[in-house]
């Protein structure tokens, strides 16, 4: 791989989010300012959205780095779309504490008496709770309950909320949920990354992997990258990592925007196929699709019942007609001839033209309907199939030791 051509000691920019290559944008520079002040405050709710790819993991992440494990306890929940009741049990395990046979209330206890024995100890504990736009509303309640444990007047447990932006919606909008907001003390949305920004982004994670200059990058190849990422993190990293690859392939020691105009074209070439292909054929075409079908082989489709019949009903093949289907139309007499006008004089077309029956303009629409409904149905069937490559690429290039372990608990430690 081009880790290994360009001489890194590790892969800048998989798509796993790694605290160690966190940058400090600006939006991610004020983001932590408010996590910093939260945890100051040591309660309530502090919540962070982003759209998807923007940082929000490794923002996390990061922070935990930075915290001494002998005074917080954080552990973190990746949320799915469960009610009030499942998210407790979820909780309890992120704890250590065994649910399985507990009502609720007995688990609420054990879980008061779990926070109060680290409280104790010298520990605040800190819950991290990751895509929140897919807890239900009951679910929110209960983290607002958990947050009601106190001990001597201090909260017992501080909670972090991540989501997409969806997630701002429900939380500051729902009616029900306005005692959870008034326990909301910081806020922030994390933006795309600058123009400006991209090039000591890519320049930082290539740091640290070793990167010495090779390969160097021009300054249009900044620009084109910005322009194609909009300044969001993993479309960012998705980019340079197949820039890279491309570079190893072709043994190039130097990007130019070009380069990265190629490798974008490869990218969207893997998610389907450019809109153009799908205009409609010309009519010169149409015309000798139809001489070709008036051989005296079976029609590979029928045409539609009547004028208004939608092309979602069609094409229908010959050999399995509709009970109601009309026979399939009889192409024009000697329409060898007719291609054959588009090559003669225009005089002698003129007087051949009376001997040749007209196209039917219905037939005519009716075949290139059909081309056109076939040309959809390759299209999708090569989308579906690229789809299956790309998610096969990347995981390839995947760090097997890196790739997360659902059935373990993610305690977050510096």
């Amino acid at each position: 791989m081009y880790d290994q051509y360009y001489g890194f000691t590790g892969r800048p920019f998989q798509l796993t989010p790694d605290p160690h290559f966190y940058f400090e944008s600006g939006t991610h520079r004020k983001a932590m300012s408010y996590l910093g002040y939260g945890l100051a405050q040591g309660e309530g709710f502090i919540v962070i959205t982003g759209d998807v790819g923007a940082g929000k993991t490794t923002l996390v992440g990061h922070l935990m780095n930075t915290i001494d494990p002998s005074r917080l306890t954080a552990v973190k929940l990746v949320s799915t779309q469960v009610e009030g009741d499942d998210l407790l049990r979820l909780v309890a395990e992120q704890f250590g504490i065994d649910w399985e046979g507990q009502s609720k209330a007995e688990l609420l206890r054990s879980m008061e008496q779990y926070l109060r024995e680290q409280a104790r100890a010298g520990k605040r504990t800190l819950l991290i709770v990751d895509e929140g736009q897919n807890l239900a509303v009951s679910a929110l309640e209960e983290l607002r309950m958990l947050s009601n444990f106190q001990l001597g007047g201090h909260s017992l447990l501080q909670i972090f909320l991540l989501g997409q932006p969806e997630f701002r919606q429900t939380l500051f909008h729902s009616p029900t949920l306005e005692q959870l907001r008034q326990r909301v003390i910081a806020t922030h949305h994390l933006d795309p990354m600058e123009p400006e920004e991209v090039e000591p982004y890519i320049l930082h994670r290539l740091g640290k992997v070793g990167w010495t200059g090779n390969p160097s990058f021009s300054p249009d190849a900044f620009e084109e990258i910005f322009d194609y990422s909009e300044g969001v993190p993993r479309k960012l990293n998705v980019l340079v990592s197949r820039l890279l690859l491309y570079g190893a392939v072709e043994q190039m020691n130097r990007i130019t925007a070009q380069n990265v105009r190629s490798v974008i074209a490869e990218i969207e070439a893997d998610r389907g196929i450019d809109a153009s292909t799908l205009a409609p054929l010309p009519v010169e075409e149409v015309v000798a699709a139809a001489a070709t079908a008036a051989a005296p082989t079976p029609a590979p489709f029928a045409p539609p019942a009547a004028a208004n019949e939608t092309a979602s009903e069609w094409p229908r093949r010959v050999d399995e007609p509709a009970a109601d289907a009309p026979a399939p139309f009889a192409a024009p007499a000697e329409p060898a001839r007719i291609v054959a006008l588009a090559s003669q004089p225009v005089a002698e077309a003129e007087d051949t033209a009376s001997a040749v029956p007209a196209v039917d303009p219905d037939h005519l629409a009716a075949l290139e309907k059909q081309v056109a409904s076939l040309e959809a149905r390759l299209v999708e069937q090569d989308e579906a199939l690229r789809r299956v490559l790309d998610l096969l690429i990347e995981w390839v290039e995947r760090d097997p030791e890196n790739a997360p372990n659902p059935a373990k608990s993610q305690t977050w430690a510096a």
